[in-house]
């Protein structure tokens, strides 16, 4: 019997341990219970693929910094612009869809993520190369004169 109750003492004192872990991570001002920690942590983790970092208005770039049949990728804000043909701009996220990390560079019309090989076509963001298998979300901006700006 003696065992028993010590196992069950070790195991309520390690349960205990890690709901004090999991209250003192919980650092956002919510409930400090922690099935509202999972789901918080969880939620964060995921936000930044799931939206984009650029604010609507903002100025991105100069038509002429975008090469036709090329483009260009705004790291910080999370967009890669392209110009598939002359005075035609379009804008995609530039998180790859296979698994979120930022694409690096747009080269002979096509948008090309570093980290496992997947391809982009620079004129629509559907995918030209794999293991991406859905195609680069699409960006609204506008062109005013030579300013292009997120929409």
């Amino acid at each position: 019997m003696i065992q028993g109750s010590t196992r069950r003492t070790v195991l309520a004192t390690g349960a205990a341990a890690l709901v004090a872990g999991c209250s003192d991570a919980n650092t956002d001002g919510g409930s400090s219970s922690p099935s509202s920690a999972a789901p918080s942590a969880a939620g964060t983790e995921a936000a930044p693929a799931e939206k984009p970092a650029a604010a609507a208005g903002e100025e991105l770039a100069r038509t002429a910094d975008i090469p036709v049949g090329g483009g260009k990728v705004f790291t910080e804000q999370k967009v890669v612009v392209t110009q598939p043909k002359k005075n035609e701009f379009k804008a995609f996220s530039a998180i790859c869809t296979h698994q979120g990390c930022t694409v690096s560079r747009v080269a002979n019309g096509s948008i090309e993520c570093p980290c496992h090989g997947s391809a982009f076509r620079a004129d629509d963001g559907s995918v030209s190369h794999g293991p991406a298998q859905q195609p680069l979300e699409e960006r609204r901006i506008s062109v005013e004169g030579n300013t292009i700006r997120l929409t």
